[in-house]
């Protein structure tokens, strides 16, 4: 190592030489640095949730294109431009307060949970350990216990015999699941193996991994490979048709029925035709367990039982609503999961872990032995590490975090953080029914529901209007509504529901803008349920909103 340093002389404060580098590299820089970090430290530890209450949220009206301009500095200083305590004054008072409180109770418009104060040191301990796992060289004991607790999650899903995970919970040839960075990777990996499965080796050909889309359909005679789920799917599935090369256009949404659930008529009568068509196959069909937008549960038994006659890979996005199979009061809605060949369920959901960490399962334990990749550096032929199967190379020790919680929460644990959700949700929507300016869009099936702004007076043209053209005037008129109302209420900070477009009815023509609520904050209770409602009758008097009504009176009829 050179000393980029004259001998004995001594640096400056702020220069990058390898003193100072020593000193950056293993301990705080000076006493003011150490005692700025032992103070928010202190807070963030101990008390998080006050921590972020006092310095954290969406406070100014701060429109993003004025936000932006005051970061626009392209250049990297050739020295340290700040001491420790310095970019830690600037995090807490400059980019804090712009941030967003996800911790709030009146923050429930997002699926980024608040999350328990000591999952704050469970992630500090995997950073200071900075375990790869990719390979048991750099991880150890942490792949071995991530063995173990992806089995753990295994058996909430599917219930095997005690002798089937002591033959595979540590077995070194077979593979239960994988952490990921999140549900979109998991959801890409489910049917990356679904696309292998589709798509054997020949006598003429090695298979899709190896010789390619192209080759795959010459050799099995296809013109389209498809996947099927729902309108409601996550759009990561539309990235793994991109991704896996079958084309997100053949990542096929199926029409949903008046519960936001896919059309078991619709499904099969697609499938009937494909087992028709030897030119087209299915290499997948998704169940929704837990929808990003409504959070409703598609008909998973219907569904496995179908995949099994006709032979299809079922998979379960279950990312949100997996963890609900932790409540003995509320599991029977994932009915049917067991069912699947894989299924996706993501950690930093409402296993209320930090960002970001997600898993899929699988119920064969030789299933990702078609997705197998070795290096001469790493993950060698004949090596036992998870990384062998991953899409992703390097990962952090999400496992122990994972596991860490388990313990602390229990399953019980989490059943009443769960449970509160549900019928908090439940609550919600009985407030918003006994509102004469809402109108309740999808009934919550687990903690997500969907509403819109009604003023009464344009209740009444809706329910006058005798033809499509003025019941599409007066939806428009509504949309604005809608769109403004959430923008306000979110802008002023005091707290945040999100929005989409979903169509009421699923014949409609129109897709309205509609509000959305997922409720998992286990202090959002009646009484904040109540101020958000109040909050949002409030602005819809506001002259910009009260605007848009009038321009709603003026629509053609």
């Amino acid at each position: 190592m050179n000393n980029l340093t004259t001998p004995g002389k001594i640096p400056s404060d702020l220069v990058a030489d390898w003193h100072t580098l020593h000193r950056v590299f293993i301990r705080p820089e000076d006493e003011k640095s150490r005692q700025t970090l032992i103070k928010y430290m202190e807070q963030i530890l101990f008390g998080l949730h006050d921590f972020l209450n006092t310095h954290v949220g969406v406070t100014e009206a701060i429109p993003l294109a004025a936000l932006a301009q005051s970061f626009t500095d392209t250049t990297i200083n050739r020295e340290p431009e700040k001491k420790l305590a310095d970019v830690i004054q600037d995090i807490i008072n400059q980019i804090a307060p712009r941030a967003v409180n996800v911790a709030s109770p009146y923050f429930i418009g997002h699926m980024t949970s608040a999350i328990p104060f000591f999952m704050v040191h469970l992630k500090a301990i995997a950073a200071a350990l900075n375990q790869n796992l990719i390979k048991l060289e750099t991880s150890k004991v942490l792949s071995v216990l991530e063995k173990q607790v992806l089995a753990k999650i295994h058996r909430m899903i599917y219930s095997n015999a005690q002798t089937f995970y002591d033959i595979h919970v540590q077995n070194a040839n077979t593979c239960l699941g994988l952490f990921t960075n999140g549900g979109t990777t998991a959801n890409i990996t489910a049917l990356w193996v679904a696309r292998n499965r589709c798509l054997p080796a020949t006598a003429e050909f090695s298979g899709v991994e190896q010789d390619g889309m192209a080759a795959a359909m010459t050799a099995h005679d296809l013109e389209q490979l498809v996947v099927l789920v729902s309108e409601r799917g996550h759009y990561s599935l539309k990235k793994a048709g991109g991704v896996l090369g079958i084309g997100n256009k053949n990542v096929i949404a199926v029409k949903v029925n008046k519960h936001q659930q896919i059309d078991m008529a619709e499904l099969t009568r697609q499938v009937e035709a494909s087992a028709q068509n030897k030119k087209i196959r299915i290499a997948a069909i998704v169940g929704i367990a837990g929808a990003t937008e409504t959070g409703t549960i598609d008909p998973l038994p219907e569904m496995a039982r179908l995949c099994r006659t006709h032979g299809i890979h079922f998979h379960v996005d279950a990312a949100w609503g997996g963890p609900v199979m932790l409540s003995d009061k509320y599991a029977g809605l994932l009915d049917g999961i067991s069912e699947a060949d894989s299924v996706t369920i993501d950690c930093h959901k409402q296993f209320y872990m930090p960002m970001s960490a997600g898993m899929v399962f699988f119920k064969d334990p030789t299933a990702l032995d078609r997705i197998i990749y070795h290096a001469g550096y790493v993950n060698r032929k004949g090596s036992v590490d998870l990384g062998i199967k991953t899409l992703e190379g390097s990962r952090e020790a999400s496992s122990l975090i994972l596991d860490s919680a388990l313990k602390i929460m229990g399953s019980q644990g989490y059943a009443l953080m769960i449970e509160h959700g549900i019928e908090t949700a439940r609550l919600f929507a009985e407030k918003i029914r006994n509102r004469d300016r809402f109108q309740l869009v999808t009934e919550p099936v687990l903690n997500i529901l969907t509403y819109r702004a009604v003023p009464p007076a344009l209740n009444q043209l809706l329910e006058a209007a005798v033809t499509p053209a003025r019941r599409q005037a007066v939806d428009t008129c509504l949309d604005r509504i809608n769109t403004d109302l959430q923008r306000i209420q979110r802008e002023a900070g005091k707290s945040f529901v999100s929005r989409t477009c979903l169509k009421i009815h699923p014949d409609d023509a129109h897709t309205p803008v509609v509000l959305r609520s997922v409720i998992m904050n286990p202090y959002t209770d009646g009484r904040v349920l109540d101020q958000i409602l109040d909050e949002q009758e409030t602005i819809l008097q506001s002259p910009e909103i009260l605007q848009h009504q009038k321009i709603g009176f003026m629509a053609p009829i």
